[in-house]
C-alpha cells in the first residue's frame, strides 16, 4: 500500500530527497539533523523543472566551517532527469538563499582549526593589536574577544562589532578605529546580519553550479 505522504508529494520528488540527503552526507565532516523539501510534482521532474528545494540542517561541519543551523533555498532548478536508470543532474545554475546560525563555540570551533586560523591571526594583527588571539564569546548579544596574556599576565576582552555591508562581512573596532573584511568566497552576498540570543544569524545568497 502506497503510503499518505508518497501520494501527496510523489515518489520521484522523495527519490531526490533522499539522493540530496546522500551527497550533502558526504559532503560533510558532520551533519545532525536534516530535512530536505522537494516542491514539484512527478510530471515536472520528468520535465526537468523543480520548483523549489527547501534544506534544514543543524550541526553542521563542511571543511572546517561549523554551524549550528543553516537553511537553503533554491528555485526553479532545471534538472536531466532518467526515469529509466534513476539518475539525474543539475543543468542550471541555482542561486542559493541561506541563512545560517552560529554560536559562541561555533566560532570557536571554526576560527582555531588548522584549516582557518589563519583568518584569527588576522583579526588579531589588523584590528586587535595583538599577536594572538585566544577566544571569542558572544555575551549579552555582544562580540568579545580575548587577547594574549600581556606582559602583567592579564588577558584582555575587547568588544568588536560585526556588520553587513556592500555583500561582505566585516569586524570592527571602533577603539581604535579599525576594520577588516572576512574573507569570504566572492561569490557569497552577504544580505543581512543580526545577534539575537547570543547566536550569530547571517543571511546571504549564492550562486552555484551542481
Amino acid at each position: 500500500m502506497i503510503s499518505k505522504k508518497i501520494k501527496e508529494k510523489g515518489v520521484l520528488a522523495i527519490f531526490l530527497e533522499k539522493c540530496i540527503k546522500i551527497v550533502l552526507i558526504k559532503e560533510c565532516k558532520k551533519i545532525g539533523n536534516i530535512k530536505i523539501d522537494i516542491i514539484a510534482t512527478s510530471f515536472q521532474i520528468i520535465n526537468g523543472l523543480i520548483q523549489k528545494i527547501n534544506i534544514i540542517a543543524q550541526d553542521i561541519n563542511y571543511k572546517d566551517i561549523v554551524f549550528d543551523t543553516i537553511k537553503l533555498e533554491a528555485n526553479n532548478v532545471k534538472i536531466n532527469f532518467s526515469i529509466y536508470n534513476k539518475e539525474f543532474k543539475f543543468e542550471n545554475t541555482i542561486t542559493i538563499i541561506f541563512k545560517a546560525s552560529l554560536s559562541e563555540n561555533s566560532l570557536n570551533s571554526f576560527l582555531f582549526s588548522s584549516q582557518w586560523n589563519w583568518i584569527a591571526n588576522r583579526i588579531s594583527n589588523e584590528i586587535l593589536n595583538q599577536k594572538k588571539l585566544e577566544a571569542i564569546k558572544i555575551k549579552n548579544n555582544h562580540i568579545l574577544m580575548k587577547t594574549s596574556k600581556d606582559k602583567r599576565g592579564v588577558s584582555e576582552e575587547i568588544k568588536i562589532d560585526i556588520k553587513a555591508e556592500k555583500g561582505g562581512l566585516y569586524l570592527d573596532n571602533k577603539l581604535c578605529n579599525k576594520s577588516i573584511r572576512i574573507p569570504i568566497e566572492k561569490k557569497v552576498c552577504i544580505k543581512d546580519l543580526s545577534i539575537e540570543n547570543d547566536l550569530i544569524n547571517i543571511s546571504a545568497n549564492s550562486p552555484i553550479e551542481l
